[in-house]
């Protein structure tokens, strides 16, 4: 858990101090008040970086530097240094980057150095709308929050990418030369990659159906105003079966071996394209319901259930991986969910710390019977 927080020149915070208590937090305040600010402030001092901006965004307007300092329990005191550094012959500037942990200096955060975090803001109910990189990323980023090497690994197949892509750029004859090696270590990451997603899409199948069904049991009106039965039970009356499956490209046994063969194939389309158009970074997975495709099938309520069912799972994977509940941030999302989803949303939640925040704290406080820590803001 996190039990104080200050922030200096951080976003819309000139400086403020903020402390939690270990159960449920609610952070109320007007639109701009500063509620995601507070959110994301936890999750950089957390976590290393934001789910939402590059770090000299971070940085207040004209200001030279961010502060965070937090104490965190296990863990101890926990500071995060942003300095603005003008780069050699430009009048653009880059940002410097230090933690101190316990008193001694990091420059990057590995993960057993990080505080277990999840978020679930109102973007992520657009999981299953936006587009094949939004899905990509939240898989990869889930990986790299729950598997030790992964985000090197990520890292490490998304810079190969780029060289191999800038040489298509270049006159065919001397891209062609230098093509093989970028080849060889882009499918060396690419199978290790693949196979990472889809064992991780695997465990997500394995609860999937029986969470969404513990969510959305209810029954929901339709737009005739009759009654029907959602969530667990199908529109027949049969029980509701979600099936999210990876859209690997190639076989998983012998990934690295046939996309290296096709991007060999390859060669001449792809300079002429000017990118690589085969691998993970063109790969998406499909959710279906009930053997439908879900974006096209799911009512609205589902699609939150779903969307939720996810976000319990990821609370689920992350507390194992790291031995420890992580610290659930809920940016504004009740508003998005009707009372029963917010019931069952709730009932995750007695083993997290929790911080909430919301434009009407009376709202979220009725589904609390404990007592619960308002900080309240104003603009």
């Amino acid at each position: 858990m996190i039990e104080n927080l200050r922030l200096q020149n951080f976003r819309s915070y000139k400086d403020a101090s903020f402390e939690f208590e270990g159960g449920v937090n609610i952070v109320v305040g007007p639109n701009a008040s500063g509620k995601t600010n507070l959110l994301e402030a936890i999750l950089v001092l957390a976590q290393g970086g934001s789910y939402r901006a590059r770090d000299a965004d971070l940085i207040q307007f004209n200001k030279p530097w961010v502060r965070l300092d937090g104490l965190f329990v296990p863990g101890g005191s926990r500071t995060l240094k942003l300095t603005r550094t003008a780069l050699q012959g430009r009048s653009l500037q880059g940002v410097s980057k230090q933690f101190v942990l316990a008193d001694q200096p990091h420059r990057r955060l590995s993960l057993e150095q990080t505080v277990p975090v999840v978020i679930f803001e109102p973007g992520h109910l657009q999981l299953l709308s936006r587009g094949p990189d939004y899905r990509r990323d939240w898989l990869d980023d889930l990986l790299a929050r729950s598997q030790v090497g992964y985000k090197r690994l990520i890292n490490s197949y998304r810079r190969a990418l780029a060289q191999r892509n800038a040489l298509l750029k270049k006159p065919a004859r001397a891209a062609a030369d230098q093509l093989f090696v970028w080849n060889v270590r882009l499918s060396d990451h690419a199978g290790q990659v693949a196979a990472a997603r889809a064992t991780l899409v695997e465990q997500i199948n394995k609860g999937l159906s029986r969470t969404y069904g513990q969510i959305a049991g209810p029954v929901e009106s339709s737009a005739s105003g009759r009654r029907r039965p959602v969530g667990a039970f199908h529109r027949a009356g049969r029980r509701a079966k979600l099936a999210i499956t990876y859209q690997n490209q190639f076989s998983l046994s012998n990934y690295s071996s046939r996309l290296l063969a096709k991007l060999e194939a390859s060669t001449e389309l792809d300079l002429r394209r000017g990118f690589t158009a085969h691998g993970p970074h063109r790969e998406d997975f499909t959710i279906e319901l009930n053997r439908q495709p879900a974006p096209i099938s799911a009512s609205r309520g589902e699609v939150r259930s779903l969307v939720l069912a996810l976000k319990i799972f990821e609370l689920g994977l992350i507390a194992k991986a790291r031995d420890a509940a992580p610290i659930f941030l809920l940016d504004d999302v009740f508003s998005e969910l009707d009372g029963s989803r917010r019931r069952a949303l709730v009932a995750h939640l007695r083993d997290h710390q929790t911080i909430i925040t919301t434009t009407d704290a009376d709202a979220v406080m009725e589904y609390f019977a404990a007592s619960q820590n308002l900080i309240a803001l104003t603009k």
